[in-house]
């Protein structure tokens, strides 16, 4: 069985995060979105809502699943038998530090680093630009799913 992670934030998950869920699935017989949780890093949803924000958009690709971790990503790999990480590009600037990232957990662990080029509609994308500008009122809709917009414009109002 060919399996793949695609780890992430996902605070929250964007259209640009679905497009590269919907496209690895259509490569792997299994594709893990792994929520990575860093402490250091203050988020806008627990890792929870996250998760269940993940579960419900992806819940229409039976090879997908949603999980978390904490720590290296290769641990992950090794302790459920996956293969590949799947790594999303937007520009030659994620290029420079995915490169990085892939020959080290490369050299961890023997684990390959597939790069999926992001769809160009989406090549802007990043969820701290969507929280910004959701912030500051702007519309966000095209960008996250439906449900994820509702969710991020009611934790926006509850912060106000």
């Amino acid at each position: 069985m060919r399996r793949a992670v695609y780890p992430g934030s996902y605070d929250p998950v964007t259209n640009g995060h679905l497009d590269i869920i919907n496209r690895a699935a259509g490569v792997f017989d299994e594709v893990v979105v792994a929520v990575m949780i860093n402490k250091s890093k203050r988020t806008l949803f627990s890792v929870e809502e996250r998760m269940d924000m993940l579960r419900e958009v992806t819940a229409h690709l039976p090879n997908v699943r949603v999980d978390s971790w904490h720590g290296l990503l290769v641990d992950y790999c090794r302790e459920n038998g996956i293969q590949a990480i799947v790594k999303g590009l937007r520009a030659v600037s994620d290029f420079e530090y995915e490169l990085q990232m892939a020959q080290m957990n490369q050299r961890l662990s023997g684990v390959e680093t597939l790069f999926m080029f992001t769809n160009p509609e989406y090549s802007f994308l990043a969820s701290s630009l969507v929280k910004e500008v959701a912030t500051w009122g702007g519309d966000v809709s095209g960008l996250v799913p439906p449900l994820v917009e509702k969710r991020l414009q009611q934790r926006l109002a509850e912060q106000a």
